[in-house]
């Protein structure tokens, strides 16, 4: 049996990844990025300035359907002028990619089939301990009411890293 691989990955059209130096060299300047904490339930949803210096929780979507949580982001992009994604990739702790990071992909490779957007990853691993320990510490939010900002505080807390890992580079 033959199998004609070119029909194949044209159907799976890999998402093109950027670095955060090519995100940055190819989106307008003086426009923000959304950032995205991919979860199972949720889709937690933060922006940056348009100075790209500050990331700021912004919404929390409930997942629903692909395509309408699809439109939900685009439209927060189109309502904010944002340029590019920074979507979370749930590695693992030695840095090999599961189930979780494989769907992040695979959002984002959807996403793509939709409108084309300028999309780079960030590693997310301990984001969200990292957040939930916060919230607990330093803010003392009771169970119930972190439930309501965990997720979008993750993805501002994966933004920032982001465009902090970015503006480190450019220092050097």
């Amino acid at each position: 049996m033959h199998f004609d691989t070119r029909s194949r990955q044209s159907y799976r059209q890999a998402v093109t990844v950027m670095t955060l130096e090519e995100l940055a060299a190819s989106t307008p300047p003086g426009t923000p990025w959304l950032g995205l904490d991919l979860g199972e339930k949720t889709i937690g949803v933060a922006a940056s300035d348009a100075t790209r210096m500050i990331a700021s929780p912004l919404v929390l979507i409930r997942k629903t359907k692909f395509t309408q949580d699809a439109e939900a982001v685009l439209k927060l992009m189109d309502g904010r002028n944002a340029s590019a994604l920074i979507i979370g990739l749930p590695l693992n702790m030695d840095g090999s990619e599961g189930p979780r990071a494989q769907s992040c992909r695979a959002f984002a490779r959807n996403l793509q089939r939709l409108r084309t957007v300028p999309v780079a990853f960030q590693d997310e691993r301990l984001s969200t301990s990292a957040v939930e320990r916060f919230l607990i510490e330093d803010l003392d939010l009771n169970r119930k009411r972190r439930a309501n900002v965990v997720d979008r505080t993750a993805a501002a807390w994966i933004l920032q890293g982001a465009l902090d890992r970015l503006r480190d580079a450019a220092a050097r």
